[in-house]
């Protein structure tokens, strides 16, 4: 397996991620120290949707950079 792969299939496992932690409202998720900053400057609604379109945005990316790899975009 190539490391571009690697790169790819982390951006993808790290965005759905991201998108299943806004749509459930993982606690775990929303308390940790590093989403604080944006829960607490943007609230837990605004911040939900932020890491919903971030996640979306990451699995987008790599499923970009995949399809660029195999020479199809």
């Amino acid at each position: 397996m190539g490391m571009h792969y690697l790169i790819q299939a982390i951006f993808v496992l790290v965005g759905l991620l991201s998108v299943l932690a806004a749509l459930f409202n993982w606690e775990w998720f929303f308390t940790a120290h590093n989403t604080q900053f944006i829960v607490s400057n943007a609230g837990r609604q605004r911040a939900r949707l932020f890491y919903a379109i971030l996640g979306l945005l990451m699995i987008a990316t790599g499923i970009y950079f995949f399809l660029n790899v195999q020479g199809i975009v």
